[in-house]
Order: C-alpha cells, then sequence, then structure tokens
C-alpha cells in the first residue's frame, strides 16, 4: 500500500538531529525539541534507544504526531529485544501514521549488556535474517515454518492486503557491518567520532558491497554523524558533548571505534587504566562538572576529538562540507539540540549547494529518485 502523501519541502533535507540526544529524563522535552527542528528546516530527527525513558516506538510516535514534514527513524533499536511481529508492526504503524516519512533503524548494541539481560548477542546473520521477516510481512505474505539465525516461527502474518515500502536503515562502525549494510539496506548511519577518512573508506566499503551483491550503490543513502559543538554554548555543556560523548563510547565499544579509524590502542589502554576511569561508575556524558571533564579530556589524544565540528558556526559549517566531500550523502548533526544548532544552520546556509540536495526525499533512508 502506498502511504506517502505529498509533504512541504525542508530547507535542509540532507541534515538531521537527533532527538534527546545523550541523557534525558523528560522524553516530553522531544516534542518541542522536533517542532523546533522543523521550523529550523532540518530535514530528519533520529531517535536512540535507551532502557529508561527513551523507548524507540513511542518517542517515534510522539515525533510523528507533532510533525508534519520532518523525516523520522530511529537510529537505533536492536531486533532481538522485540518480536519481529511486534517491530514490523510498529513499523507499519509509524510508515501509515507519517505518510511514509518513517525508517526504522537496526543496531548491533551492546554485547555486555545483553549478556546481563539475557538476551543473545546480535550477529550479522540475525539481522539479515531479521530484515527478511519484516520485510515479508510489510508485503502482506505470511512467514511460515521459519528456522533461521533470527529465531524459529511457526506462523508470522500482518495483513494480507499490505504492501509497505518501508525503508530499512542499519547503524554501522566495524568493516562487516558496513559489507552488511551494502547487502541488505536501504539507508546507513554511520558513527559519531569517524575521522574524513575513516567516513571516506567506510562509504567505499558499503558501496562496493552493494555492487558486488547486484545492488545499485546509488541507491543507498549513508549519512554522516558528525558530533556539534559550536562554541557559543556554555563550556560545561561543550566538554560534556564533546569530551563526555566519546569518553563514554569508549567505555562501551572503544576497541571497534578506535580499530576503524586506525588509532593506537596503546591510547585507548591508557585511557582506561586511568584510576579516575577505573573508579567512576555511569556514563561521561553524565558527569556534571568542569574538573571532571576537563581530566577526562586530557587523557583523549587530540586528533580523536578533532573528529569531530567544533569552534564558530562557519567552522562547523565548513566540517559539514567536509563530511560531503567524503562521500556522505546526509549528515547527522550529533549532540546538539535543534535551538543549539540555529547558527550553525546560517553559516551552513550561506555555503550550501542546494542544487546538490534539493531533490533529496523526507524519509531519511531513501535517497535520491
Amino acid at each position: 500500500m502506498t502511504t506517502e502523501r505529498v509533504v512541504e519541502a525542508p530547507e535542509f533535507p540532507e541534515l538531521g538531529c537527533y532527538g534527546l540526544a545523550g541523557h534525558s529524563a523528560s522524553p516530553h522535552d522531544l516534542v518541542d525539541e522536533v517542532q523546533q527542528a522543523e521550523k529550523l528546516g532540518l530535514g530528519s530527527v533520529f531517535l536512540s534507544e535507551r532502557f529508561n525513558v527513551k523507548d524507540a516506538a513511542v518517542l517515534a510516535g510522539a515525533a510523528g504526531a507533532v510533525s508534519r514534514h520532518i523525516g523520522i527513524a530511529t537510529a537505533a533499536t536492536n531486533h532481538n529485544t522485540r518480536h519481529p511481529l511486534v517491530t514490523a508492526t510498529m513499523a507499519t504503524s509509524m510508515h501509515r501514521l507519517t505518510g511514509g516519512r518513517y525508517a526504522l533503524g537496526l543496531g548491533r548494541g551492546f554485547n555486555l549488556l545483553f549478556d546481563v539481560m539475557g538476551v543473545p548477542r546480535v550477529t550479522s546473520a540475525q539481522m539479515e535474517d531479521a530484515a527478511g521477516i519484516y520485510r515479508t510481512l510489510w508485503k502482506g505474505e505470511a512467514v511460515v515454518g521459519h528456522d533461521g539465525p533470527a529465531g524459529k516461527y511457526p506462523f508470522l502474518m500482518q495483513d494480507a492486503s499490505f504492501d509497505e515500502d518501508i525503508p530499512l536503515m542499519l547503524m554501522a562502525i566495524g568493516d562487516q557491518t558496513l559489507k552488511l549494510a551494502g547487502r541488505i539496506a536501504d539507508g546507513v548511519v554511520l558513527h559519531t567520532f569517524f575521522s574524513d577518512e575513516t567516513l571516506e573508506r567506510s562509504v567505499a566499503i558499503i558501496r562496493e558491497s552493494a555492487a558486488e551483491s547486484g545492488r545499485d550503490p546509488a541507491t543507498i543513502r549513508i549519512w554522516s554523524v558528525l558530533a556539534t559543538v559550536e562554541e557559543s554554548i556554555p563550556e560545561e555543556l561543550r566538554l560534556r558533548k564533546l569530551v563526555g560523548r566519546l569518553a563514554t563510547y569508549l567505555q562501551g565499544y572503544g576497541e571497534v571505534l578506535v580499530r576503524s579509524n586506525g588509532w593506537d590502542l596503546a591510547d585507548l589502554e591508557r585511557f582506561r587504566n586511568d584510576p579516575f576511569v577505573q573508579g567512576f561508575s555511569g556514563a561521561f556524558d553524565a558527569v556534571d562538572t568542569v574538573d571532571d571533564l576537563t581530566r577526562i579530556s586530557a587523557l583523549l589524544p587530540d586528533h580523536w576529538l578533532a573528529a569531530s565540528a567544533t569552534g564558530d558556526a562557519a567552522q562547523c559549517a565548513n566540517r559539514i562540507a567536509d563530511q560531503f566531500n567524503a562521500g556522505a550523502d546526509s549528515v547527522i548533526l550529533h549532540g546538539a539540540t535543534p535551538t543549539e544548532l540555529a547558527p550553525v544552520l546560517d553559516a551552513w546556509r550561506s555555503i550550501r549547494p542546494g542544487d546538490r540536495f534539493d531533490r533529496l526525499p523526507a524519509n531519511p533512508g531513501r535517497a535520491l529518485p
């Protein structure tokens, strides 16, 4: 069933932001953020998931209900935390609620978290299998006697009248997931703190994998994720969004990120072996003192933190341009609220090559037609 309707085009379809970036105790804040993002002309809002007050389905429904033309993507949820029929139903509901502006994004998640939850770790084979199940259900077909990496399902069915064209996105860091994305994904969200060289290499891996799989590489929309910390926000907040955010990633899956960038693992070990780091409980992007954040900053090499957009608005806009020069189709300005991004968008407007992006679809999982 075709449910996409004509919507007002955003000014910057090539740019997106995260809703409730980082920690949030008030999911209702998303309502204002989505409306402000839409008002500023951002093309898409991405919704991450944490097992506290950031449920992907709830947040996506709220974003869809209070918006009219901005694209919405779950980036990401995990296929192993919901039954596939539940996830497929969430996506179909969002697809119709938004008139086709929604894309379902999947990621690997954290092995240690899944271990303590008693949930199986995610594998590439599972994600590929789950993607096939969703797409079968969205086409109105039944899944009968399924026994594959994603699980055993005697009979799954949504509605025989369905013919839903819902983009599926994949979050990717390492080479194997990049290759998987090239095989099965409509859109790809890369990771924050990728160097420009890593971004260029990752784009090439995705597109080469797509070509080897018999797909048109140009049909995959690849999003860079650029930590954007403009200088006008308070120092404590800037440190938390930049230093705290990178340090949090290093806590969870530092080896993957460091290896992907070709950084020195010895620097990661030095960071992790620091007494302050070893004695800290919780996520570093929740640290709220300048002294602590400055101490963490001293443990991180400058070139690691440089994989971001910092400085004044013009400097941040130039870093956005760098992402496109490295091969990205679109850019998520990560870690900042829409209000904090306003000066960066003004600066981007002055250097933006509009004819390059103006035909981008509202749905973040779709490439140029």
